[in-house]
């Protein structure tokens, strides 16, 4: 349950964690409609499990999640993917693809060939090197996410899962 401003005012927990304080949720109110407390919490969760992600993938790889999720796309396409595929896949501007592709290019844990159905685009992939690397960040990374997901029981996870997956049918037929 969300706290309201006096209630976080006055509680200890609030007054000695910054990040409670500046989290989406705080901005809440015990008035709002609990559908949009969920959603700042859902935001919330969301926005604490990425920082501790990134901060981990700068401390102990000098790597950007950014950086990281595009070896990952690479990983699952052994085959090499497009810039733009990249692109629409990772939601981000052609530019910010090329930029980290020339850095991860540079230092070998990518590589460009040329696309056999278009003379004019390039495939890129994963090196060996590139390979073993993100193969590295990738069993930190679920280990990290294992150890901040740890709180909940086995039954929870289910749980969550399913109340999850209920929720994302709900939101995609909104959309439609």
């Amino acid at each position: 349950m969300s706290l309201s401003r006096a209630e976080r005012r006055s509680d200890p927990a609030s007054r000695s964690n910054p990040a409670a304080r500046s989290d989406r949720e705080s901005i809440s109110r015990a008035g709002d409609h609990r559908a949009l407390r969920i959603w700042l919490r859902l935001l919330t969760c969301t926005q604490l499990i990425e920082r501790q992600v990134r901060s981990r993938l700068r401390g102990r790889f000098a790597t950007t999640l950014p950086r990281f999720d595009l070896m990952a796309q690479l990983e699952r396409h052994p085959e090499g993917l497009k810039m733009n595929e990249l692109s629409r896949m990772l939601m981000v501007t052609g530019g910010n693809i090329t930029a980290i592709v020339d850095q991860l290019e540079k230092e070998r844990l990518v590589e460009r060939f040329a696309d056999r159905a278009d003379r004019r685009a390039f495939r890129i992939h994963l090196t060996a090197a590139g390979e073993r690397t993100f193969g590295e960040m990738a069993a930190a990374h679920e280990a990290w996410v294992i150890e901040m997901l740890a709180g909940l029981s086995r039954r929870e996870h289910d749980e969550l899962l399913k109340l999850l997956a209920k929720l994302k049918s709900s939101a995609a037929e909104v959309e439609s």
